[in-house]
């Protein structure tokens, strides 16, 4: 009797999560950023944001640059 044929470690690890902007389901290795480093590939060490929503959030968050002035040296 092999006991590696009984384990199925599948149901431990999740592979999907639902994004909390979009609402889509996603893969959790490829679409989410991971938060934490020295912990393993497990599923909290991963966002609850897709990287596309997380761009789309960063890029509407950002400072509007002012209209830079056309300055020219005084001709006195």
């Amino acid at each position: 009797m092999d006991l590696e044929d009984h384990l199925n470690f599948d149901h431990l690890f999740l592979y999907e999560r639902k994004c909390r902007s979009c609402g889509l389901t996603k893969n959790l290795i490829g679409e989410f950023y991971r938060t934490r480093k020295d912990r393993g590939p497990v599923s909290s060490s991963f966002s609850y944001e897709c990287k596309e929503c997380a761009k789309k959030r960063i890029i509407s968050s950002r400072k509007k640059s002012t209209p830079k002035i056309k300055w020219e040296y005084p001709d006195w």
